[in-house]
């Protein structure tokens, strides 16, 4: 008899649980039936940012309960910066405002010291990363006329620098060009005040500057004419790769020209943004049920066919990191030496001042 209570009592139990799970899922999917998600976009339109936010805009809202509608809100400036301080501090934080923004942006939060920086990215909502760089790299592509055109060159004194395009303080290319050019003495000029990647990439175009930083997911994407042997650039160094990337067996990494232990620390630890290649997020504080939703949709979309097909005519890299993966580099990074961090903050304000 006894036995017999127990039996039912458990099947009420896990009955009430299963209701209730029930409950939750259709509590969430009426929450967002109906409505529509921002993305918001630290970038303007035209660069790999933006083409990758409008891809999982595409794809996203397929996976969430109740399928909302998503679409991008671009929100430019300060590399980005910008935007990741809305979504932080002023965006709803109810699961209707998701964002994405530079791979660096929580390598600054981290690091702190930064007045301009107003998030701790250790308590963003984190769908994940789509990307860990594991088939991308980051590049210094120049031009092949440019005055100075080879590393050899760019180490010789005499010879004119190589002027790159830039956008606003902690943007990616602006701090690797000056963390090489610290650590490598690399003979760099950064030209910074640039919107967005579509205007470097026209910058370059018109000669207005020698070559910039830039990603090979986004060249792929937005510039896929620069990979042709018979164009006028050339990948002149490769950064955020342990050894050379098979297409550009030619140019060697960062790691390779680093001069000594402290050097290469320095190269390391600035390389590991790229394993948040593709970041995206949502305030902090949004209710458990939507951001576990929200997170379980991001990293289902990483399987869908259709998403998969895309972005390979895109030429993005699809190698997913999931939100808890994100939080625990970050609690990494939070382990950082602060002589290291110290470092890291005297290059970024020699970037805003000129260097």
């Amino acid at each position: 008899m006894r036995t017999k209570r127990i039996s039912v009592l458990a099947a009420a139990l896990i009955s009430a649980l299963l209701t209730t799970t029930a409950a939750r899922a259709d509590a969430v999917a009426d929450f967002y039936r109906g409505k529509t998600v921002q993305l918001v976009l630290g970038y303007g339109p035209g660069g790999g940012y933006d083409v990758y936010a409008r891809l999982v805009a595409r794809f996203l809202g397929k996976y969430i309960p109740g399928q909302p509608t998503v679409v991008v809100v671009n929100m430019p400036g300060a590399a980005s910066l910008r935007g990741t301080n809305y979504l932080y501090n002023t965006a709803p934080k109810d699961g209707s405002v998701i964002g994405a923004f530079a791979r660096d942006m929580p390598l600054l939060g981290v690091m702190g010291g930064n007045p301009a920086v107003q998030f701790d990215p250790r308590k963003f909502t984190w769908l994940g990363s789509a990307s860990n760089s594991a088939n991308d790299v980051y590049l210094l592509f120049v031009r092949k006329d440019a005055a100075t055109n080879s590393i050899e060159a760019a180490l010789d004194a005499a010879k004119p620098p190589i002027v790159l395009s830039g956008t606003g303080e902690g943007a990616t290319g602006n701090d690797v060009a000056i963390l090489l050019r610290d650590t490598l003495k690399l003979d760099f000029k950064i030209i910074t005040g640039y919107p967005d990647s579509g205007a470097m990439f026209l910058a370059v175009d018109r000669k207005e500057v020698d070559g910039r930083f830039v990603g090979l997911s986004a060249v792929r994407s937005a510039k896929p004419e620069w990979l042709k042997p018979d164009s006028g650039m050339k990948a002149l160094l490769q950064f955020a790769h342990q050894s050379r990337h098979p297409l550009f067996p030619d140019a060697p990494t960062a790691l390779e020209l680093a001069r000594d232990d402290r050097a290469r620390a320095l190269i390391n630890l600035a390389s590991l943004p790229w394993t948040l290649s593709r970041p995206v997020a949502a305030p902090p504080g949004v209710p458990d049920d939507r951001a576990k939703a929200l997170q379980n949709a991001f990293m289902a979309m990483q399987t869908d066919s259709e998403y998969l097909a895309e972005s390979n005519r895109l030429g993005l890299d699809v190698s997913p990191v999931d939100g808890g993966g994100v939080t625990h580099l970050l609690d990494d990074l939070a382990k950082t030496p602060p002589d290291v961090f110290d470092y890291l903050r005297k290059l970024q304000t020699a970037n805003k001042s000129g260097g």
